[in-house]
């Protein structure tokens, strides 16, 4: 293997395993959005003075928000000024592995016919959050098929499989980029298509208009990092590509050099014969002007 074949080969693995890495860590998180809530604010207000939503509703509370779960940072309080979660029954909190108070995302599966008494707007969005997850989920797969095609195209030193491993990383980073593009649409359609009243959902434009002068929407970490991820994947699809022209390129030339040493030219020497005048071999014998005399 030629020196060109194997740098692009091993930078095109190393991006790979680092895209599968960050994307991974990405689903798993649950820091693509940070919600800050002005709380203090929010209480100081005579509209919400004496009111349930504020301390039990998770819309009155600074949050993350991942794939699967909402979590809130802080320690959960029976005062309803030093809680930094919600409390009461409106929401189920659990503490995650990372000691916060966190919710699961609804995403209505097993459906059991619970989505019947959505609108049409908050279907869609349910439709598009299912098939977000079932793209990461694909696209994790087309990797896992890319990784073991490339281990065998790498051992056999072979053009033709590293050439799928980068049509299937490829194939995965469409589908990532798929999943980041449902994504946004469902954020989208979640601030400015849905005008359905909840008090869990990021359904915007229902909501009173001093919760939404005091809330602030900035992406975080998580979401950064996989948006990373599928770059990279791209960049080691674009090198598994170049690896195989390489590698192609060094066959190639390896046989031409090799078919100098298996079809060597030999001198051939061949006996001259004299010739008559008219192509016939000559024979000694009596001519003219010779010592046996004419015929």
């Amino acid at each position: 293997m030629g020196f060109c074949s194997a740098m692009t080969l091993a930078f095109a693995t190393i991006f790979s395993l680092v895209s599968v890495a960050l994307l991974a860590i990405a689903f798993s998180t649950d820091n693509w959005i940070t919600i800050t809530v002005k709380r203090d604010a929010l209480q100081d207000l005579d509209e919400f003075a004496g009111s349930d939503a504020i301390s039990s509703s998770p819309l009155y509370f600074t949050r993350t928000r991942g794939l699967f779960r909402e979590c809130f940072p802080g320690e959960k309080s029976d005062d309803v000024r030093k809680t930094a979660a919600p409390i009461g029954s409106l929401v189920e909190l659990y503490m995650s592995p990372v000691e916060t108070y966190c919710r699961n995302l609804d995403y209505y599966i097993p459906d059991e016919g619970r989505t019947n008494s959505l609108d049409s707007q908050e279907t869609i969005r349910i439709h598009m959050a299912r098939a977000m997850i079932a793209m990461f989920i694909v696209g994790f797969f087309f990797i896992f098929v890319s990784f073991m095609v490339g281990v065998r195209g790498c051992w056999k030193t072979s053009p033709t499989n590293i050439t799928a491993s980068a049509v299937l990383m490829l194939i995965a980073c469409l589908f990532s980029a798929a999943g980041m593009g449902l994504w946004h649409g469902i954020e989208h359609w979640e601030q400015n298509k849905i005008n359905t009243e909840s008090d869990t959902e990021l359904f915007i434009k229902s909501w009173p208009k001093a919760l939404k002068d005091n809330t602030e929407f900035k992406y975080d970490w998580s979401y950064i990092v996989s948006w990373v991820g599928v770059g990279l994947a791209l960049l080691s699809s674009i090198l598994f590509s170049l690896a195989a022209v390489c590698i192609r390129t060094d066959k190639e030339r390896e046989e031409a050099m090799n078919m100098q040493y298996l079809m060597p030219v030999y001198h051939q020497k061949q006996q001259q014969q004299p010739y008559g005048p008219y192509g016939y071999a000559a024979y000694p014998g009596p001519y003219y002007g010779s010592q046996y005399g004419p015929y």
